[in-house]
């Protein structure tokens, strides 16, 4: 058949050992309409590589038209942070509990990924943020990151003082617990469980949200993502900085995480009729709007 994804990777949460079972499945739907299915090492480890190619990251991105994630969003984050250098699509299905960005059921997984293959779908570009530690004017660390940059203490006890500055202009010096920078697709995230505001993942924006300020007057601050962050590791025990949570290096006094948008995106593929808000309708259990108000427009 005709599809514009020839070679599709896949891959899987490699934790989990149930989903196995799922990758198979998606890997015999593809192989059956005529598509070169390509797994990761991680993937393959855990489900065994069968008889399809197994490559590296670096060679999934030269080589596949898109990816499916088969996890939970931890997953999705992974793929994507992976790959967007590559300008590689990816396909989410929810195989996790939560699933902002893991948009396909693993229920309707079948009639999705057939639409999608056959070609109709909705595109959405998504922002990275790019970080980089440096310490001594030299760069020990670096990472790209979907959902937020979480500067903090990983004591349990005492605080952490950064500074931060927007531009080279110095912004605040704030004490608390850490302070996430994050991207419209994280502030979902970390950043929502913080109080920080929902931003639609079509805004140019970041969003910065102390977490557990000591001045209660340090209040989540919405920028643009044109803009050059720089947060300087003042004073704490046993900094740290994480990116999406999922990757993290220690910090020492004095240190400084730069932070910027990364000068590439993320390509999300969804089936035709995906709706953002009802996404969040389903995740944050809004309220659906009355029938009687749908007609009417108001209440009586």
């Amino acid at each position: 058949m005709n599809t514009p994804f020839a070679k599709v990777a896949l891959v899987g949460r490699f934790q989990t050992a149930a989903v196995g079972a799922s990758v198979r499945e998606i890997a015999a739907f593809l192989a059956e309409r005529g598509v070169q299915v390509l797994l990761d090492q991680n993937t393959a480890n855990t489900i065994g590589a069968g008889h399809w190619q197994v490559l590296s990251t670096a060679q999934i991105g030269h080589q596949a038209n898109l990816a499916i994630a088969v996890g939970g969003d931890g997953t999705m984050l992974g793929v994507a942070r992976m790959l967007a250098p590559f300008g590689v699509p990816v396909v989410g299905i929810n195989h996790g509990w939560l699933g902002f960005i893991t948009d396909i059921a693993l229920a309707g997984w079948r009639p999705a990924l057939g639409t999608i293959l056959d070609g109709h779908f909705e595109s959405e570009e998504r922002s990275l943020l790019a970080s980089r530690v440096e310490r001594a004017g030299e760069t020990v660390w670096r990472e790209l990151s979907l959902n937020d940059v979480v500067v903090s203490r990983s004591s349990r006890t005492g605080m952490i003082e950064l500074q931060v500055e927007v531009d080279g202009t110095y912004m605040y010096t704030q004490r608390g617990d850490g302070l996430i920078i994050a991207t419209p697709t994280g502030s979902t995230a970390y950043a929502l469980s913080a109080n920080g505001p929902i931003l639609h993942p079509l805004l140019r924006g970041l969003v910065l949200v102390p977490v557990a300020p000591q001045t209660l007057s340090n209040r989540p601050i919405s920028l643009p993502d044109s803009v050059s962050i720089t947060v300087r590791v003042v004073g704490g025990r046993e900094p740290r900085v994480a990116c999406d949570m999922q990757v993290f290096t220690d910090l020492q006094i004095g240190d400084d995480i730069h932070i910027e948008r990364a000068p590439f995106t993320t390509r999300f593929l969804h089936p035709p009729g995906y709706s953002y808000f009802a996404t969040l309708r389903g995740k944050l259990n809004w309220q659906e709007l009355p029938s009687s108000l749908n007609n009417q427009g108001e209440a009586d």
